[in-house]
């Protein structure tokens, strides 16, 4: 029974589940979930304030802020430190690299959405948050999930990538391929039927067979 309960206190939220709803302090005021509902959040965690990786990523948050805010994306941080901590952070993060940071970030002390997201690994730190980033659509559904070491540093181009196909697959109804960039071609989802696969090769797209073609997006 113990190792059960365990098990279900660190179970991390899923892909195409509602995300863990919380209300939260931050260093912009007490702020929920439910808050940015209508708009794509990106919720990321970093291990400490006043850390050089996590300073870099700040700073490379920062620097693509605007970029998704004409994605309709909104942005907050995450770590296990004080308001106090966060506020004299990015006091600093401005003060000696010229950086205003632009996003609410989390004070989560007693690890409440923390363990609601599984941010925490055991493996590596019982008292850092790793590096995990969590996109949230305007519904409320958990789409994509990263979690990187905390040696590593996050690219932030990957995440505005990730974006972009997300919104390109919703609102066009395509899937996009490996390395894929905006204006490039997209997968059209496979046939499910024999007769529509038949139909396929006669509907112009560029197939290598029935079950790979890819388009052009228009506009």
């Amino acid at each position: 029974m113990e190792e059960v309960i365990r098990e279900e206190s660190v179970r991390l939220p899923r892909l195409g589940e509602k995300a863990p709803e919380f209300e939260a302090v931050t260093t912009q005021g007490k702020l929920k979930l439910s808050d940015f509902k209508g708009s794509w959040l990106i919720l990321f965690s970093h291990p400490a304030d006043f850390t050089p990786v996590c300073t870099t990523e700040f700073i490379g948050f920062a620097e693509i802020y605007d970029e998704l805010q004409k994605r309709n994306v909104h942005l907050m941080g995450l770590s296990i430190d004080s308001v106090y901590s966060h506020i004299s952070w990015v006091r600093n993060i401005e003060e000696k690299f010229g950086i205003k940071i632009p996003f609410p970030v989390i004070a989560d002390l007693n690890k409440e959405v923390a363990k609601l997201y599984g941010m925490i690994m055991p493996g590596e730190s019982k008292t850092e948050t790793s590096r995990c980033v969590f996109l949230i659509d305007p519904e409320g559904i958990l789409r994509a999930m990263i979690y990187y070491p905390l040696t590593t540093g996050r690219n932030m181009d990957e995440i505005l990538r990730i974006i972009d196909a997300l919104q390109t697959t919703d609102k066009h109804h395509v899937a996009t391929p490996a390395n894929w960039r905006p204006g490039d071609k997209v997968i059209v989802p496979p046939p499910a039927t024999q007769e529509a696969a038949e139909e396929r090769l006669k509907q112009g797209f560029e197939c290598k067979d029935w079950y790979f073609c890819k388009k052009k997006m228009e506009g």
